[in-house]
């Protein structure tokens, strides 16, 4: 395999007037985690479906496993694994018929597809629930089941779209983990999420993707570090004040501060001032008359990068 195993330059793709995707290039080095990051609708799904040759770019190129998606769509189709945002498998049928399916339409030796239904089984903690029917699953469960079938041929590289919505907390952790672990043993992993949690844990590196574009690329650490220092956060007790609180917050730090109604907060970078403001602040909001529920100094997250390349937060585009 090459040094990428999956490089795309140039994709567009354009559903009636509109352009869904406007000349994505990417690169995923081989044996990592590369996310995808953006809120619904910006076109995250739409490169893993060109990706996975579901669906054909209208212009650009790309590669995945060293072979051309749509000049070589069947060799692509034989090197990777492709997990949906809504899990594939049949709720009328076991978790271990399931993957047997699964492996008899990859068209593998019978043994071969009872063996490796098995092994994925066991990995992926479904042993125990191999034989009662899909649908008594917790949506955990599915999930686990959904990603083991996509893992039938044991692909090179893999395609998890969103794999963690609407899962509880505990879910989300076992789907990471078992993430981590394809990637130990040499998978490549392209991930799409709206989750700033789950790119910042799980990725090697982040693309972010806003309005059918690539608008950044980086570690996690690298995306975090460009936005700035240190970052104050204020949540006011109500809502009414939060025009007072922002004036104030704006004269003392000498700052534009980003407002979200909806949870009363109030965010401002403070490029790398530090705590010594934090008492001017408050000090400041007290002259003011306002209220303050919490206040605090808090660091770079995806959310300010997200933020600071959109004008939006992820949670306010999703």
């Amino acid at each position: 395999m090459t040094q990428n195993a999956v490089e795309a330059h140039g994709i567009t793709k354009r559903f009636g007037t509109t352009t869904a995707l406007r000349g994505v290039d990417l690169a995923v080095p081989t044996g990592t985690v590369h996310g995808l990051l953006g809120p619904n609708g910006a076109g995250k799904t739409t490169i893993v479906r060109i990706l996975s040759t579901l669906l054909r770019p209208d212009a650009g190129t790309a590669r995945v496993a060293g072979h051309d998606v749509v000049r070589e769509a069947t060799a692509v189709r034989h090197r990777i694994g492709l997990t949906g945002q809504y899990a594939a498998v049949d709720e009328k049928m076991t978790g271990r018929e399931n993957l047997r399916l699964f492996g008899r339409l990859y068209h593998l030796p019978g043994k071969r597809v009872r063996r490796r239904a098995d092994e994925l089984l066991d990995r992926f903690g479904l042993a125990e629930a191999a034989d009662r029917v899909v649908r008594t699953y917790s949506g955990g469960m599915r999930r686990r089941l959904d990603v083991a079938a996509s893992l039938m041929v044991e692909p090179a590289v893999l395609f998890l779209d969103e794999p963690t919505t609407g899962l509880d907390p505990r879910s989300r952790t076992q789907v990471w983990d078992l993430v981590r672990d394809l990637v130990r043993e040499g998978t490549t992993v392209l991930l799409t999420t709206q989750y700033l949690d789950e790119a910042d844990r799980l990725a090697d590196r982040i693309a972010v993707v806003d309005r059918g574009g690539l608008i950044a690329e980086g570690t996690p650490a690298e995306l975090k570090g460009g936005v700035g220092g240190t970052r104050i956060e204020v949540v006011v007790e109500d809502a009414g004040t939060l025009p007072a609180a922002a004036a104030a917050i704006a004269r003392t730090t000498n700052t534009t501060p980003h407002i979200t109604g909806e949870t009363r907060r109030i965010s401002a970078v403070l490029d790398g001032r530090g705590g010594h403001l934090l008492a001017s602040v408050v000090r400041a909001l007290d002259d003011a008359g306002v209220g303050v529920e919490d206040i605090a100094l808090r660091r770079p997250t995806l959310d300010d990068v997200f933020l600071r390349l959109t004008g939006h937060t992820a949670d306010e585009a999703a």
